[in-house]
């Protein structure tokens, strides 16, 4: 096949590829060199949370203070490291999700680029409202996740004893595991209403089954709610479930005006 019709061949869109893929690795290996070499401003980022003067627990001192309630008490952790090499892999595996982070929009904008050719003007559209709502519900998922879910779930955890004389020496690996783990979860969970829209697109999901199963939904949310912060308090629970179930609702809404729109 040749391309004299205006059309690529197979081999043509393979380069075309190919060159996509270098120029978001390249990208990528930018940003991580530059998060690599920005070594303190990084970790003050992701060590912040462990921090007793965070700006969480600030806030939930003065919630606290201002309904009457008894705040928690002060706390302090100290990571440790348990291998020779470990903080300098650590090092490297958190610069390279640095860097994967800050290049996802170029890298979305070069997967764009390559699929718009073969998209009508309609589909191009909604390709670009998939992509960009994605990306910015992710990172709303990992912002709460900073903000609200690991932090709690980092002071209770990180001061729970069975007995005064055992004494938590949290590892550095433990913490960072943990850190990257809650912020990819909570990332994918607040892709639902993106993932609810194109369903609801291709006919496969309507509101009416959404509310139909509202029920069963509460109990998936506050199961996973539970999993993802294995706290003993009700409010932690509440706080997590809270933005899960209000995405559902929000969900609802985006599948019914999809459904119509559909209609």
């Amino acid at each position: 096949m040749t391309a004299k019709d205006g059309k690529a061949s197979f081999w043509e869109h393979l380069d075309i590829l190919r060159a996509a893929i270098l120029r978001t690795l390249a990208v990528w290996s930018v940003f991580s060199i530059l998060a690599f070499i920005l070594k303190g401003q990084l970790f003050d980022v992701v060590l912040a949370p462990k921090s007793p003067d965070f700006v969480t627990y600030r806030v939930l001192d003065a919630l606290c203070a201002r309904f009457g309630l008894e705040a928690p008490a002060p706390f302090h952790v100290q990571l440790i490291n348990t291998g020779l090499a470990q903080q300098f892999i650590i090092h490297m595996r958190t610069a390279f999700c640095a860097g994967v982070v800050l290049a996802a929009p170029f890298a979305l904008y070069q997967l764009f680029c390559f699929v718009a050719p073969g998209l009508y003007s309609h589909e191009r559209k909604y390709v670009t409202s998939v992509v960009v709502s994605g990306y910015i519900m992710f990172l709303l998922g990992v912002l709460l996740s900073y903000y609200i879910i690991f932090p709690l779930t980092f002071q209770f955890l990180g001061t729970y004893q069975v007995a005064d004389d055992v004494v938590n020496m949290i590892s550095l690996d433990s913490y960072m595991s943990t850190f990257i783990l809650m912020g990819l979860c909570m990332g994918v969970i607040f892709e639902l209403p993106v993932v609810a829209w194109l369903l609801a697109k291709m006919g496969l999901l309507s509101a009416s089954m959404m509310t139909g199963y509202r029920k069963h939904s509460i109990v998936v949310i506050l199961t996973v709610a539970a999993i993802i912060t294995p706290t003993s308090d009700v409010f932690t629970l509440l706080v997590v479930s809270l933005p899960i179930w209000l995405l559902y609702e929000v969900s609802v809404l985006i599948v019914r005006s999809a459904s119509r729109k559909r209609g």
